[in-house]
């Protein structure tokens, strides 16, 4: 049995959540109908290329749920091309890190969106800033369903690429969706296992158990006031014992390098209560059903890098690929255009798009 207040301080840290004050998020948030009043002027955190046009788009999910996009595509471009859509990492939105891989990759000729998952960013979703297993796979196949009607675009010819969390997400759409022909991963995390087991997979039974009574009672709690409240994004200050992947979540969400102001990384974070759902709901159930191809990148030093190890162990095929990249960590696969490997990715892609 793992100690309980070690856990409680690791369940607080959770999917970025250093900041243990609780901000109210107001369940009639009206700030995102339906039609969505999409930002006009380039508010990303990396710097637009001459190589390629922008746009902001809008599709639906399933559920009723409008995403809201930037679209890439690369300069003089004709005939139908090959199509990427990017999501993560968990927590930000595509000014930041899914915006320039999309970019990067329109530059090197591919058709590419990187959207806002549902309930954040420009995205629409009530209540605001909820995460779901099952609705944000669900956004990974409605971008599949927007980039292949479009007449621009080979339907045969459509990969996802996800980022952290998103990464998890990407895994269990291409599971579930024979549409997408090549996934790419980036620094990992499966939001199922980091939420049921902790961080490196310290919690058991019974800490678990305490984690359902502390959100069960944070459900009773936000009915009862009429809000959701929120669990903190990245801590900031940062304490002195803060240990280094959080030292470096900083450097990126809360510094001019990744800062951004419908960043829930960078605020006031999720929902406290969204990690119920991932408790109970593994993500990479299917996964070794793959049968399209599949690329996982990760940094030799990254707190992470066990995500993508021990999913890669469970896919199957000769056309499966672990890419650890020498001496990076967590977020240098954010933005470290250095480090990132995109010669790889365009490879990758190529060849089975």
């Amino acid at each position: 049995m793992c100690d309980i207040s070690l856990y409680l301080c690791l369940c607080k840290r959770l999917c970025i959540t250093g900041n243990l004050f609780a901000a109210d998020n107001h369940l009639n948030n009206d700030s995102m109908e339906k039609n969505l009043n999409l930002t006009e002027e380039w508010d990303k955190v990396f710097p637009q290329s001459d190589k390629v046009n922008h746009a902001k788009v809008t599709f639906h999910n399933r559920y009723g749920i409008t995403l809201a996009a930037d679209l890439y595509i690369p300069k003089n471009a004709g005939g139908k091309l090959p199509a990427i859509a990017v999501s993560g990492p968990f927590g930000a939105v595509k000014e930041q890190s899914s915006g320039l891989y999309a970019q990067t990759l329109a530059e090197r000729g591919f058709l590419t969106i990187a959207f806002d998952p549902s309930y954040t960013g420009e995205s629409s979703g009530e209540p605001r800033y909820v995460a779901s297993p099952d609705i944000n796979t669900e956004d990974f196949s409605a971008a599949v369903d927007y980039l292949s009607t479009r007449d621009d675009v080979d339907a045969e010819r459509i990969g996802i690429l996800g980022i952290c969390g998103w990464g998890g997400m990407a895994l269990n759409a291409a599971a579930i969706d024979t549409r997408i022909k090549a996934t790419v991963t980036s620094t990992m995390y499966d939001m199922s296992r980091v939420n049921a087991n902790g961080y490196f997979d310290t919690m058991d039974a019974d800490a678990r158990y305490e984690l359902r009574k502390l959100l069960n009672a944070q459900r009773t709690e936000d009915y009862r006031n009429g809000t959701y409240a929120l669990a903190g994004g990245v801590v900031d200050p940062l304490p002195s014992d803060a240990p280094q992947f959080l030292k470096d979540y900083h450097s990126y969400y809360k510094t001019q390098r990744g800062y951004h102001k419908r960043s829930l990384n960078s605020n006031g974070g999720w929902n406290k209560t969204s990690s119920l759902s991932f408790i109970n709901m593994p993500i990479l159930s299917y996964s070794d059903e793959i049968r399209s191809a599949v690329l996982m990148i990760h940094g030799e030093k990254a707190h992470s890098r066990y995500f993508s190890e021990d999913a890669f162990k469970k896919l199957k095929g000769d056309n499966k690929e672990l890419l650890i990249i020498p001496d990076a960590n967590h977020t240098d696969l954010y933005d470290r255009m250095n480090i990132i490997p995109f010669d790889k990715l365009e490879q990758f892609f190529r060849e089975y798009l």
